[in-house]
Order: C-alpha cells, then sequence, then structure tokens
C-alpha cells in the first residue's frame, strides 16, 4: 500500500464517522475541495462507490461499511502502537478524551484531573459533557464514564466511586400542605417535578428499591425541566416533589431547605466506572489516568 493510500483510508474513516465533509474537513485540518478529490481517488482506486452523497449529508455505502469494519480496529491498532512510543519520553504525554455526565465530571473526574494535569504538565485531558450515552469507538474517545447500570457491552471497566442513592425531596411548606408520601405508590396524590432526558426526550420513570423490591413509578406534575439545579430551585420553591442522585441536594437537605422522603425506599447502587475498549493499548499517560482514578474503596 502506498502512502498516499494510507492517508486516503484515513481521510475516508473521518467522513464516513462525521457523515458531512465541511466537518471531516475541519477535524483532519484539510480542505473541503482536498478532501473530495481524495474519496474520489480512492473510490476509481477500487471501483467501488464507498459514499452516498446528497445536498444535506454523507452516508456509507453497503460496501463503505464493509471497509469501516476493517478500518476501525486496523487505525485503532496503530493509534496504541504510536501512543505506546511515548514510553521513551522522560514524561508522560499525549491528549485524553473523555465522554462523561456532568455528576460524574463534578464529583469523581474533576479531582483526579485536576491533580494528574498538574503532575504532568505534558498531558492534555478533553473532558465532553454528555448526558446522553456517546459511542466512544465511532466519536474517537479514549474513555467514557457512566453508572454501572448504563454500561456498553465488549468494554474494560472499572469503578471510580462509591455506590449512589437517589433521594426523593420537597420543602417543609410543600409537606406541611400536602402531606408526606409514605410508600412510592403515595406520589399519585403529589405534585412531583419530572425530569426529561436531553439525550432521548423522554421523561425519567422514578426507580425505588426496599428489601429486594423494586418499585417504576411515573409521576406527574406542573412542571418538567431537564436541569438539576433548576429542579432544585423548583422543589425549594415549593412547586412539589423533585428525585435525583442525593449529591446533589445534600447542602439543601442539611440546611432544611428541603426535606428527604422515603428514605427507606432508596438503596445504594452502583456508581461511575470508566470504560473503554478491550482493545486499547493503554498509553503511559491512561494508565496514569486508570491509576489517579481507582476507586480505593473498591472491593
Amino acid at each position: 500500500m502506498r502512502r498516499e493510500d494510507l492517508g486516503s483510508l484515513a481521510m475516508f474513516l473521518a467522513v464516513a464517522e462525521e457523515r458531512n465533509f465541511t466537518r471531516a474537513a475541519a477535524r483532519l485540518g484539510v480542505s473541503q475541495s482536498a478532501l473530495s478529490h481524495s474519496m474520489r481517488r480512492l473510490e476509481a482506486k477500487l471501483g467501488l462507490r464507498l459514499l452516498t452523497r446528497t445536498t444535506r449529508s454523507v452516508s456509507p455505502t453497503v460496501a463503505g461499511e464493509r471497509l469501516l469494519e476493517t478500518l476501525r480496529p486496523a487505525l485503532e491498532d496503530i493509534d496504541a502502537r504510536l501512543s505506546s512510543l511515548t514510553e521513551m519520553r522522560e514524561r508522560p504525554a499525549g491528549t485524553i478524551r473523555i465522554t462523561t455526565s456532568k455528576h460524574a465530571a463534578r464529583t469523581v473526574l474533576w479531582p483526579a484531573i485536576d491533580r494528574l494535569t498538574a503532575e504532568n504538565p505534558d498531558i492534555e485531558v478533553e473532558l465532553s459533557v454528555d448526558a446522553g450515552l456517546t459511542d466512544i469507538v465511532a466519536e474517537r474517545f479514549d474513555a467514557g464514564v457512566r453508572l454501572g447500570e448504563r454500561l456498553e457491552k465488549d468494554m474494560i471497566a472499572m469503578p471510580i466511586g462509591p455506590k449512589l442513592r437517589m433521594a426523593a425531596v420537597a420543602s417543609p411548606n410543600y409537606l406541611a400542605e400536602h402531606g408526606t408520601p409514605q410508600t412510592p405508590g403515595d406520589l399519585a396524590h403529589h405534585r412531583c417535578i419530572n425530569l426529561r432526558f436531553v439525550s432521548s426526550g423522554g421523561l425519567y420513570v422514578w426507580e425505588f428499591e426496599r428489601n429486594g423490591r423494586e418499585l417504576k413509578v411515573k409521576v406527574e406534575g406542573q412542571l418538567v425541566l431537564n436541569d438539576v439545579d433548576l429542579t432544585i430551585d423548583a422543589a425549594i420553591a415549593g412547586h412539589g416533589i423533585a428525585f435525583m442522585i442525593e449529591d446533589h441536594v445534600a447542602p439543601q437537605i442539611a440546611d432544611r431547605r428541603l426535606v428527604r422522603v422515603l428514605d427507606d425506599w432508596c438503596e445504594p447502587f452502583d456508581g461511575h466506572y470508566l470504560y473503554y475498549p478491550s482493545r486499547r493499548q493503554p498509553s503511559p499517560a491512561f494508565s496514569l489516568l486508570l491509576d489517579a482514578l481507582k476507586y480505593r474503596g473498591a472491593k
């Protein structure tokens, strides 16, 4: 294979993943005309149409998808082997890209990354805060952080934080006026503040558990929000009962602006995990990140 062929294959991968010539060109740092020319030359050489082009998007053909299946693991292996060359440096270096939820970024990732980057000036970290479930392979992330119950298959995963609990909370004034629910079923008679997922657009179904018995409750109320801070403000203002990870409302519970209810129905569940492809060869920089994030309380 000639050198320009390898470059064309890398360009094809970028176009197929971005599904847009403009974004792919920006990602690669080349002009759109150069990118289009390279794709036409690659298709002519193979005698196959690899991309279907419309005025709005680009998508791989069946042949293109077959080529993608071959290219992705091969180029990832090349990236890993290039990264391993940094072992020859006196100081670990490189860029680490991580997709994460906001809660994990603030409570677990940032404290570790703050120390890691201060101690290793040649290591760069990019955090992408996203409530959705990102395909870390397709989006070229080195790792992702999600709750244990939402982990992707075929990934290496390690716990990076303690178990978590949910908290149902309301203002003292709301409870004085409407009473305190004793069971999850009582929520049907209360105003609740719904959470809408940014990624899927669906409403979160409240999940409770006690003594091995699990209950999922669809709640109703005047408000539907997709931001935790706004939900806390709404609960404090007396708009109803809110349900979220207890870390978010610990200060408000402590100062009695919010009161916890249904506490015995909120059992601990698996916390945040870092996950990455099993075929990934950890670079020195990534290995340092793994050590910095390793949860010392894990069994």
